[in-house]
């Protein structure tokens, strides 16, 4: 049992097209910028806030936050609220067993989401919840139909409902109504969620930038190495020929 467990929360969680019953759903783009610190550090400021209390982010420590500009005050002010040190893994608070007995399955570690599903898939579904009095949170989502998870972020957002309209052919069309307005106006929303994604992505992989920037380095040495081993070969063989 623990081993199809296993499979079901892997395939549940595994990218996949979004078409099902004759409905397709377009991504939207991800407005990504891992070398945007300000953006990150917002980011991170939220995630602690809204996920990491059923969500762990395993694979990161509090600490590394200081490659995007986080002191350690910062980061004990700002981001560690469990007590824990700075030095410690970014585990969640909700206990495992807990969460099954809630959700009926534990909420997946978030360190390499973004790298799994996707920026697109992420910030098109932390934008798409809507009313939905059939499910047991009273949630659900227009790309991740009946999924446990609630819309943590409704009072920021607001209330959608979903607009069905027939197309033919057993074709559909779905679109989302904003019913009740949220605290903060739809652009200020979107652009918390693309901070939130911002840093999911870079909690995936948070060598990426200096990585690119050695690969370049690397680069530019190699190109001046040729330019000088060209040299080389042009002056040894000059007199023979």
């Amino acid at each position: 049992m623990t081993l199809i467990r296993s499979f079901l929360i892997i395939f549940l969680f595994f990218p996949i097209g979004i078409n099902a019953a004759g409905v397709e759903v377009q991504l939207d783009k991800a407005p990504i910028d891992t070398r945007d610190n300000d953006s990150i550090k917002r980011g991170a400021q939220s995630f602690v806030h809204y996920c990491l209390t059923c969500h762990g982010a395993s694979f990161m420590r509090y600490n590394r936050h200081q490659d995007v500009g986080f002191t350690n005050q910062e980061l004990l002010d700002n981001i560690i609220q469990t007590g824990q040190k700075v030095g410690d893994l970014m585990v969640s608070a909700m206990k495992k067993n807990e969460a099954e007995g809630w959700f009926g399955v534990a909420p997946p570690d978030l360190s390499v989401i973004a790298r799994s599903r996707g920026a697109d898939w992420l910030y098109t579904y932390l934008r798409s919840f809507y009313r939905d009095e059939t499910t047991a949170t009273g949630w659900n989502n227009l790309i991740f139909d009946k999924v446990a998870m609630p819309h943590v972020f409704y009072e920021l957002q607001g209330q959608q409902i979903l607009k069905v309209k027939s197309l033919g052919d057993g074709k559909e069309s779905k679109t989302l109504e904003l019913a009740v307005p949220g605290s903060i106006p739809k652009a200020e929303y979107d652009k918390f969620v693309a901070d939130l994604v911002n840093y999911m992505v870079y909690l995936g992989e948070p060598h990426a930038a200096h990585r690119v920037d050695l690969g370049i380095k690397v680069m530019l040495f190699l190109f001046a190495m040729l330019g000088l081993t060209y040299l080389l070969y042009k002056e040894y063989w000059r007199d023979i020929h």
